[in-house]
């Protein structure tokens, strides 16, 4: 195979799967790890692709990524908050699920050093990594096909995985909730059915979100309030989203 015929292959397995490996190309092509890096510099010359340790990933998973680390360095006082009030509802016989959410990392830095032996059951790996320095912490990983934009598992097999599970109370953020439409919100589809499938395991739900997402209606509406007990937040909200929560049994918690 021609160098430009294997280069066209590897920007068409990239488009299709958003990253490739540098031990696996080489493998697939019959070729050294030394020439898949040399066409991988090439692509990322040409502006094709961006280079990872070990790999490559496609322009727009890259996108995905910053938007993650802006997400974590983003309303860092408002997370804190929130974390705090999450905290003060979990109780150490309870199983508590952690949902792929930067406030739940939050979450698991206040609880990083805790002697309390919380149960934790989570899809996310900054939370896994966090939590797994306490040896006071019963942890479970709910693990599948990683998605390396998210840091964690929202795939077919985490589902199959976490089905088993009936936690007792669940900590899920998202994009928007808009509680005058009745509406939760995701961006991604897949995120917001796994979120869905989340809410129906759970016996207790909360959601743990910033008051900017307030009024907002992101790409996909993967459940309505109903399905959730409780919303926490970092400052207060107004009497008429409080008493049109109550409505809906919601109990709005405001982290000021």
């Amino acid at each position: 195979m021609f160098l430009e015929e294997r280069q066209a292959k590897i920007l068409e397995m990239l488009n299709r799967d958003g990253k490739v490996l540098v031990k696996e190309l080489a493998e697939i092509f019959g070729v050294t790890e030394d020439s898949i890096r040399k066409d991988l510099s090439s692509l990322e010359l040409d502006g094709k692709l961006k280079r990872t340790y070990g790999g490559a990933v496609s322009l727009a998973e890259k996108l995905q990524m910053t938007e993650a680390h802006k997400r974590r360095i983003s309303d860092v006082e408002a997370k804190r908050r929130i974390a705090a009030e999450a905290v003060k509802l979990m109780r150490q016989q309870d199983l508590i699920f952690l949902d792929i959410s930067t406030i739940s990392i939050a979450i698991a830095q206040l609880l990083e050093r805790t002697e309390t032996p919380y149960k934790i059951l989570t899809n996310m790996i900054d939370v896994v990594v966090t939590l797994a320095r306490n040896p006071k912490i019963n942890l479970f990983f709910a693990g599948g096909q990683i998605n390396h934009s998210r840091d964690g598992f929202v795939d077919g097999l985490n589902l199959e995985f976490m089905s088993s599970f009936r936690p007792d109370v669940s900590f899920v953020g998202l994009s928007g909730v808009d509680i005058l439409r009745n509406s939760l919100t995701s961006r991604d589809t897949t995120v917001g059915l796994h979120k869905a499938k989340v809410l129906e395991l759970c016996k207790t739900n909360y959601i743990i979100a910033e008051s900017r997402k307030f009024g907002v209606e992101s790409t996909y509406r993967f459940a309505t309030l109903e399905k959730v007990n409780g919303i926490i937040t970092d400052s207060k909200l107004s009497d008429e989203l409080i008493q049109a929560a109550e409505k809906l049994n919601v109990k709005i918690i405001s982290a000021e």
